[in-house]
């Protein structure tokens, strides 16, 4: 009777694992992993998700190394035909504010036009003239005003694989954008930090401001979300932006206008499935900054004008 119950016993198990097994591969192959990626380490996930997305002519490929040790690579966004947008903390090494304190960024590789790592060579390359960080750059954390300019020496041909995103103009509000979502495409890292051969991207719904900022209130080594920053929360599938994302573009659709405008550039990116928000620099808080850089004002400058503007005025009759 024994015998007969430990081979009964055995059979049930067998069965069991065959079934478990059948079920794992089914979610695995329909969520790409994500529960695998739950168990893996943090630094160690792309993207969690998302779709390979179709050619994206505004997106940048900001390149420092193939090594995430020496540096990786990450997004950026063509905002006119010589100035590329991205994370400030793209540009260094280590990333982190107690390395960067006192150091120079790294001048990076950037490419156009390219929706596959392969693509990455010589042909796409557009060389840069100089990158410029914000000046309130990591202030307090690693991640305050993280945004950088990068100049390239030479404007690019625009064409329908290279096409500039537009900055945010007056009045365009990210309440008032369609769906309550942004498209952000990405080149994030894969597992055991292995190199991400294809660009992906992700439709994701824009979260609330408090509930953002209190969530990360409590969590350390996470940033303090003010109002030059907002967050987008995960899809309905849980999926999210992660490791190498940073810098890329938060595209959206003005629903009034229909203008299609980039609303900010994701900083922090290690939200994955572990946190619930991408936190990105709200791009309509830093347009005189920007605006600033690309007219190539100097510390002079705003005198320089306000005394012209003084003379003209003080010589009608």
């Amino acid at each position: 009777m024994n015998i007969v119950h430990k081979m009964w016993f055995s059979v049930t198990v067998l069965l069991l694992a065959a079934c478990l097994a059948d079920v794992a591969h089914s979610e695995e192959r329909m969520k790409r992993s994500v529960s695998a990626s739950r168990s893996a380490s943090l630094r160690s996930r792309r993207m969690v998700g998302g779709t390979l997305a179709p050619h994206v002519p505004w997106q940048a490929m900001v390149y420092i190394a193939d090594s995430v040790l020496d540096g990786g690579y990450a997004g950026g966004a063509l905002i006119s035909d010589r100035w590329v947008l991205t994370a400030g903390r793209n540009l260094f090494v280590r990333k982190s504010r107690q390395y960067i304190q006192g150091k120079d960024p790294v001048i990076p590789k950037v490419y156009l036009g390219i929706s596959q790592r392969a693509e990455a060579n010589a042909s796409k390359e557009v060389a840069v003239e100089k990158v410029v960080l914000h000046p309130g750059f990591q202030n307090r954390s690693d991640w305050d005003n993280d945004l950088a300019l990068i100049q390239l020496k030479e404007p690019v041909v625009v064409s329908n694989k290279v096409i500039p995103i537009p900055l945010p103009e007056g009045g365009q509000d990210l309440a008032d954008t369609v769906g309550g979502s942004g498209v952000i495409a990405g080149w994030g890292w894969g597992i055991y930090l292995t190199l991400a051969e294809s660009l992906k991207h992700l439709v994701l719904p824009l979260a609330n401001h408090s509930d953002c900022k209190a969530e990360y209130e409590r969590i350390a080594l996470t940033p303090t979300v003010d109002d030059n920053m907002f967050c987008t929360g995960p899809t309905k599938y849980e999926e999210n932006v992660c490791f190498g994302d940073a810098g890329g573009a938060l595209a959206v659709t003005d629903a009034e206008t229909g203008d299609i405008y980039v609303a900010g550039i994701l900083s922090y990116d290690k939200s994955c499935n572990r946190y619930k928000y991408g936190v990105y620099m709200k791009i309509s808080s830093y347009l005189s900054w920007i605006h600033s850089v690309i007219r190539g004002d100097t510390e002079k400058s705003s005198a320089l004008r306000s005394d012209a503007m003084s003379k003209m005025y003080s010589r009608q009759p």
